[in-house]
Parts: structure tokens; sequence; C-alpha cells
């Protein structure tokens, strides 16, 4: 075939495409032509799926159903739909409406709604639904059949735990929302459902506790999701930049979690979550900047041991954070803080270096940045060997070759292990890009700018908001009875109130006389568990 016949078939299809969508405002009485519409409007696409089906007996009916392979549930709909049909083919109904019979007496499927425009008609096909068409209706049926190939549940890679669950969240939005209604098992678990995006009509559904969460955040939620006008929407991160109070920053105000139990703590101290079709990661907000050195686990285990991995995870960051500008003040400003010992080593090795230690660190920063991002997108088993190619040969070869001193590959060694530790993803980048900034300040003014760098970091931090709420709630500004649970936890019992920077409605948590008591006199135990051995006998 010619370009120009081919370009001139394209024109006509796009022609009859146009005036369909100009005359068809509402659907046709005629099966027919509302096929013929389905298939102009999809491009005839081999996955939609059309089977005509005769219905009645006298008189008898002409219908069709239709769906998309491979987003359906195929034995709801061979058994519940096709098979029923067949078996009340016979069916008299002069009168009875037929979708009056179709609804009681042949189709048996969990939903099933009347619609009479094509938006909403395309809408459902597209989402796994099949459309249920009737020769000499202007409406349709809709009934729900979504189903086909999904992820199963398993557990999340990214957030690991020794003690919990083991569940994570998929990329369907139905399972994911229920894996949360089975921890919690609450009417007042609300949820609202919303498409967002012109092109994908990515479905966004809204999760909160009704009587817990502040109803001011809520509506701050509908207002920023219903300000959302992308053409597309493949990940929660979409979401995530357009609907955060600011996006040009390092540090992370959205939460996003694979794990349900995660998003259901989230929820009883009065946040919202987020689901986005298509993606394992739910988002919470409001956050808060301590919330990313949490984990589930924190709240499994005895609060003595929580406290000191949190204090753990904290000082790791702040050492994957000025860690290696710390090591360039200190040998270009301040040696006199170095012990003589240390010192002496220190300068000989440095002797052979060609290179002050800020380009040392720079050096193994970068490098180390390359080899990090490498053995990320690298298969797995080839990301093993890059990982003990850039420990050995790379860090043995430059300290043979004299371009960077032992002692530097021991800093940078000890803050990429640092930066490792901490817990969340987003929050570990930001000390990443931020350390380079140190290591220059530190660079020009040694211990000063590390401490004017830090200045303004705080500062920084103070400023910022998440869904209104202060970043460094509850130190800054600071609610006392809200400590217990920031860089310390406390125990289990003692979380009487929920966070006051969330506004809850209903803030209280728990009862106050939960904290264990042993017994009181073992003298006692003995004497009534003798009377009660005689009185057994």
């Amino acid at each position: 075939m010619s370009y120009r016949k081919l370009r001139k078939k394209m024109n006509d299809k796009e022609q009859i495409t146009d005036s369909a969508n100009d005359t068809q405002k509402s659907i046709s009485t005629s099966i027919t032509e509302n096929l013929n519409i389905i298939k102009q409007k999809t491009g005839n696409s081999p996955d939609i799926i059309i089977r005509m089906l005769p219905f009645g007996h006298d008189p008898k009916v002409n219908t069709a159903i239709t769906y998309v392979d491979g987003l359906v549930d195929n034995p709801t709909i061979n058994e519940f739909l096709v098979q029923a049909m067949e078996e009340s083919a016979q069916e008299e109904f002069q009168d009875k409406d037929i979708f009056t019979v179709f609804s009681e007496k042949v189709v048996a499927v969990s939903s099933l709604e009347t619609v009479k425009d094509w938006d909403t008609l395309f809408q459902s096909l597209l989402s796994g639904d099949t459309i249920i068409l009737i020769d000499g209706k202007e409406e349709v049926l809709i009934a729900s059949t979504k189903g086909g190939e999904r992820r199963f549940v398993e557990q999340s890679d990214s957030e690991i735990t020794l003690r919990g669950s083991k569940e994570g969240f998929t990329e369907s939005i139905n399972i994911n929302t229920a894996l949360v209604r089975r921890i919690i098992k609450n009417p007042n678990l609300w949820m609202e459902s919303m498409n967002l995006g012109k092109q994908t009509k990515t479905d966004i559904t809204i999760m909160y506790l009704n009587g817990i969460a502040d109803p001011d955040i809520v509506e701050e939620v509908r207002q920023r999701l219903g300000r959302v006008d992308l053409d597309s929407i493949l990940d929660s991160g979409y979401i995530e930049q357009v609907i955060e109070d600011e996006s040009s920053g390092l540090f992370p105000t959205i939460i996003h979690t694979e794990r349900p139990d995660s998003v259901a703590g989230n929820l009883l101290e009065g946040r919202i979550a987020i689901f986005v079709s298509g993606t394992p990661h739910v988002l919470i907000v409001p956050a808060v900047m301590i919330q990313f050195f949490q984990t589930p686990e924190d709240y499994y285990v005895r609060f003595p041991i929580s406290t000191l991995i949190r204090m753990l995870r904290v000082t790791m960051y702040m050492i994957s954070l000025i860690g290696p500008a710390f090591y360039v003040a200190v040998t270009t400003f301040h040696q006199e803080m170095i012990p003589t010992d240390l010192l002496i080593i220190i300068a000989s090795q440095t002797n052979s270096v060609p290179f002050p230690a800020i380009v040392e660190a720079l050096i193994m920063e970068v490098t180390f940045e390359i080899l990090r991002e490498a053995g990320l997108r690298m298969p797995n088993k080839i990301s093993a060997t890059i990982s003990i190619v850039g420990a050995l040969v790379i860090g043995q070869g430059v300290i043979q070759a004299g371009i960077v001193s032992p002692a530097m590959v021991i800093v940078v060694a000890i803050t990429a292990i640092a930066s490792l530790a901490t817990p969340t993803y987003d929050i570990a980048i930001s000390a990443r890009l931020l350390r380079f900034a140190f290591m220059l300040s530190a660079a020009i003014a040694g211990f000063y700018g590390i401490i004017l760098g830090l200045i303004m970091l705080i500062v920084h931090l103070a400023s910022l908001r998440s869904f209104g709420v202060p970043y460094l709630s509850p130190i800054a500004p600071l609610n006392p009875k809200s400590l217990k649970d920031t860089i310390m936890r406390g125990p289990i019992w003692s979380f009487n109130e929920r966070p006051k920077s969330l506004h809850p409605q209903n803030s209280v948590r728990q009862g106050k006389n939960q904290r264990p008591s042993p017994p009181i006199k073992r003298g006692m135990i003995r004497a009534d568990t003798k009377e009660g051995n005689k009185n057994d006998s």
C-alpha cells in the first residue's frame, strides 16, 4: 500500500472517529451502532473482546458483552455472565423490564450498574469491567469483573524487618486497601476515590479515619488532588511532586511506604493515606522529619532497645552528613585537635599525596556515588561484582598510586556505611547531596563553616511545612507530651494521646492504666494456689 493511500485511510478513520465524538453524545438504541463506536474509539484493538449473545424467547433480544482481555477475571465472565445468559435464553419478559431481568435473575456478579454516557462506559471498560449492551436500549449495564494477572502479596524488598508483618503492597489498589482493612476493622475507616491523569485515568483513593483525622487536613488533601491536571500519572511520585508544600527542597515532606502496618499506624495517629493504582508505594501525609528515622519494627520491641536503635540511626545520619567535612576541617585548619601520634601517622600518609584534603574527599565521594549508582542499576549478579571491584581494586589502587591517603579512604568508607544505615531512602539522599556543600564550607572556613552550614540547615528545616504541619514538630514548636515518640521511644503504655501537631479530633489513644504491674506479694499467690488446689481436690 502506497503512502498516499495509507494516509487517506488514516484520515478517513480520524474523520469517522471525530464524527462519532461529535454526534454520539449519548448511547444509541442500536446495538450495532454502539459496537461500531466502541471499535472506532479503541482502534479495533485485538484485546477488545466482543461476544454476541442472543437472549430471551418471546421476544428475542440481541445482546452483547465487551471487555478488555487481560484486565478481567475470565472465570467470572464465563460462569456468571456467558453461562447464565445461555441458561436464561428461554426467559420470557413481555411485562418485565429487561434490565430488571438481568440484574435479578441472570447476572450474578458483585456489582452491577446502569450507564447512559460514553465517557463512563469507556472508563469502566478500560478499568476491567464488562459492558453489557442490549438492543433497543439507550443504556448499558456495567458488571464488575476486574481481575487479570496480578503480583501476589509478598514481603517488601525496600522495608525489611525481622519482626512484624511480612505483607507488602502490590500494584492493585483494591488489594492494597483490603490489606489495610484487615488491620483496621473499623467502619470509620473511610475512603474516597477519584481518577487523575487526562490520558491514563489513574485510580486514586484517599483513606483516613473519620473522627480522628483533622477535617481541615483532609479537605486540604482533596483540594490539592483536585488541582492536579497532569497528562499521565504512572507512579505515586507524580502525585507527590505536585501536592507537596515545596518541591524544590532536598528533604521529603511526604512519606511513601510499601507496608500495610506502617499505613495503619499512621492512620491511627490521624494521618491520611493516598493510594495510587499501578504502584505499591502509598503516600502518607502530613509527615515530620523524625518519621523518616522510624520503622514499624520500633514498636514491636521493648522501648530501651528501640530508643538505642533510633539514636544510632540519627547518629549515622549526622556522620553521613558531616563526616568527610569534619575530617577536611581537622586536617586543614585544626590540626591541634588531633593527638600527636595520630597526627604524625596522617602527616606521613599525606606527604606523598599531591592533592589537598578537599580534593581527596571529592575524588572519593564522587567515585563512590558512581559505584553506588552503577550497582543499583545493574542486575543483581553483576552488582555484587561491581561492589567488590569498587571496594578492593579501586580503593587499594588509589592508595598505592598515591592519589588518596588511606585515612581518607577509611573516612569515606565509614560515611558510606553510615548513609546505608538510614532507614528511609529519601532522607538518605538529602545527606548525600548536602555532604558536598559541607565539605566545601569546611575547606573554606573549617569548623566555622560547618557550624554556619548546620545553622542554615536548621533554619531551613524549621521553615518547612507538610500540609501545614511544622516539619520539626514536636521539637520545634516544642510539645513535651509528644517527645516520647521522637528520637527516644517511650513504652507503649505511655502513648495515651495522639500527636498534637496533627490536631486529631479524638486525641485519646488508649487508657491511662496500661502499665504492667507484677504481683504484690508472692506469699499471697502461694497461699491462694494452695487453697485452690485443696478446693480442686
